[in-house]
């Protein structure tokens, strides 16, 4: 089952966990204790703004709420390379440190490799950093191979 375009939820593939896009302020600010866990740079009093910055250039931000709290978040893009056509890229994902073990990375995951398969993309890509181990068998277990390396080079 492919995850709708339009529907501002959607039902996860394996967990019946509730992914939602965070398209309102509100939704977004609400993402910014849990993507801070995996951007510590990050500053509140900029995140929504910045979080519509690279909307405008395609990125979209879903998330996974238990109760009140968003637990679980991704940030993705859809993308054409020469190398590898069309792909999902995946920016960011991260699960509260409080809240991992329980499936909603896992629920991300499968949701993001259903959204690839709906907007016909060839691949899904995302980079990790080089010591999340735990979160490299997460990608393992569903069917991520490691390919290449990623080589950066800071310019400011």
């Amino acid at each position: 089952m492919s995850p709708p375009k339009s529907s501002a939820s959607f039902a996860s593939l394996k967990q019946n966990m509730e992914i939602f896009h965070a398209n309102t302020d509100t939704e977004i600010t609400a993402c910014f204790p849990v993507m801070n866990a995996l951007r510590p740079h990050l500053e509140r009093a900029s995140f929504v703004a910045r979080v519509r910055q690279q909307q405008a250039q395609g990125y979209q931000l879903v998330f996974i709420r238990d109760g009140n709290a968003v637990v679980s978040a991704a940030g993705f893009r859809i993308l054409e390379f020469l190398a590898w056509g069309k792909i999902l890229y995946v920016d960011d994902l991260i699960t509260d440190p409080g809240s991992r073990g329980r499936g909603y990375a896992g629920a991300l995951m499968d949701w993001l490799i259903a959204r690839a398969r709906a907007e016909r993309c060839a691949e899904l890509h995302l980079d990790s950093g080089y010591l999340r181990h735990a979160a490299h068998r997460l990608y393992l277990n569903k069917g991520l191979e490691l390919n290449c390396h990623h080589f950066a080079l800071k310019l400011g």
